[in-house]
């Protein structure tokens, strides 16, 4: 838990330890702690304040998933908090690596849910569309218009999946719109990712807002 405000710190730790398949594992008052924290303790999950001294979240977040990436360790999981909805710094957290974020006004057992999803690999959001947060961070994007260069990469098939998923497709619907299995869809899914160096799929979201990638043609050969 990475939060300059001990109370704060205190009510989710206390909410942890009342989990019996949690444990918490450390507590830092600013970025530059959470990463001494994470190369110490080695945490599943992170939950990372974005606006802290020292060293803000996102700058936090880069640095933990980096320091791991270097020494070949797992990552841990990094669920960005915020106190608003539309915050930059959340697409920046996304951008960054983290595995999701949530409002800091969420309810404990929405927390706690959030905290299971993303151990298992999945990426959370706050109630509310995600694509109405990047549609306001990506009014402060250069509009050059849809990069379609970064795609070149991906097969035919890989951008149709790339275009669905940014648009928040679940992965039976996308398996439903181009019939064929959802375990093609993951496999797909998996190169995507990897092709374009993303680790979820709420950063190949932030991705193509970014970029201006949807509304554009880029499930063309």
């Amino acid at each position: 838990m990475v939060d300059d405000q001990p109370m704060f710190r205190a009510g989710i730790r206390m909410l942890i330890d009342s989990q019996e398949d949690m444990s918490f594992s450390g507590e830092a008052g600013n970025g530059e702690q959470a990463v001494a924290l994470a190369a110490a303790k080695r945490p599943d999950v992170m939950l990372m304040d974005l606006r802290m001294p020292v060293m803000d979240g996102v700058a936090a977040i880069r640095k933990i998933l980096q320091d791991a990436d270097a020494v070949g360790l797992e990552k841990p999981k990094i669920i960005a908090l915020t106190t608003f909805n539309r915050d930059q710094a959340v697409v920046d957290a996304v951008q960054a690596g983290a595995s999701g974020y949530l409002l800091k006004s969420a309810e404990p057992e929405f927390l706690l849910a959030a905290i299971r999803t993303v151990y298992t690999g999945y990426s959370v959001i706050a109630p509310g569309s995600i694509h109405t947060l990047f549609e306001h961070a990506a009014r402060s994007y250069p509009d050059l218009g849809p990069d379609l260069s970064v795609l070149s990469v991906l097969s035919v098939r890989e951008r149709d999946i790339f275009v669905l998923a940014a648009k928040g497709l679940s992965n039976g619907e996308m398996a439903e719109s181009l019939f064929v299995s959802e375990a093609t869809i993951k496999t797909h899914l998996r190169s995507v990712l990897n092709k374009l160096e993303l680790r979820t799929r709420i950063q190949l979201v932030a991705f193509a807002y970014e970029r201006h990638l949807l509304g554009s043609s880029t499930g063309q050969a």
